[in-house]
This record gives structure tokens, sequence and C-alpha cells, in this order.
């Protein structure tokens, strides 16, 4: 799988990590993010990634800030995007089959590596399942166009 990570400065520790740690899985890593330790503004990241993915050219994205907070709402902005804030295993479980989330966004200063490692393996590993979930998506889509969820 494709997958692009972009992070700030108070995420790059972690993005190197999970460059590592998905690269050596087999998966193709686009880094987009790395700051050099210069302070940099989480939007930025959060842009490249995603249209990484509209264009086509990452499968999935993974977001790190200092909260995740603000990489969600940047990344929630781009029409396609289904960004979840993960702090835990099951709340990555939940984003990706019930809200078949493409973009992964975590926090750099409040969850240690090993916790990292293992929100990511779940996030990666679970399918969207589709069925009634599929109408919710549906409604995300309208909204993104404007329109009322349940006309």
């Amino acid at each position: 799988m494709r997958i692009a990570i972009g992070n700030d400065h108070r995420g790059a520790p972690v993005a190197r990590a999970l460059e590592q740690q998905l690269g050596a899985e087999g998966h193709q890593i686009i880094a987009m993010g790395d700051t050099n330790g210069v302070q940099c503004d989480y939007p930025d990241s959060a842009w490249r990634v995603t249209q990484a993915i509209r264009r086509g050219d990452a499968d999935r994205g993974i977001l790190i800030c200092g909260t995740g907070i603000g990489m969600a709402i940047a990344a929630n902005k781009v029409e396609g995007i289904r960004a979840a804030l993960a702090l835990d295993e099951l709340s990555a479980q939940l984003s990706r089959s019930h809200n078949d989330a493409n973009v992964l966004c975590m926090s750099a200063d409040l969850l240690g590596q090993t916790l990292v490692k293992r929100i990511v393996d779940v996030w990666m590993k679970t399918e969207y399942e589709a069925g009634r979930h599929a109408r919710r998506l549906a409604k995300i889509s309208r909204i993104e166009r404007g329109e009322d969820p349940s006309a």
C-alpha cells in the first residue's frame, strides 16, 4: 500500500519511526513532512498528504502533530478526505470499519511509541465494513457538496 506520511516539527520523530516501521512491512512510503528540526505549520503537511490521496499517488495518509487535532481539522477540509484522530486501538479500528477513514491523525505528545505502533497496526489491517455505514458516508459526501445530508 502507498502511505503518505506528514508531520509538523513536533511530529517529526514519530513520523520517522512510522516510515521505518511501515517500510519494513512492505508499504511504499511517501514522506511529506520531515522538517529537519525547523518549526512549521501543520496545515502545510495536511495539504500535501491529502492532495497525494486525491491525485491517487497515495492510498492512505498518516498525519502527526502535537495533539493530532489540528491535522484532523485541516485534513477534513479537503473533499473526499475522511481524517480521524485516533488515541487508542479501538478508535483506529472504528475509524476504518465504520468511517472508511483514509487519513489517520495522531498525537506526538500524548502517545508513546508503543501505542502509536499498535494504533497504526490496527488501522492498517482494518477493512471498511460498508453496509449500513455506506449510507452515512454518502451523507458526508453531500455535506462536502454543500447539500443537506437528510434530503
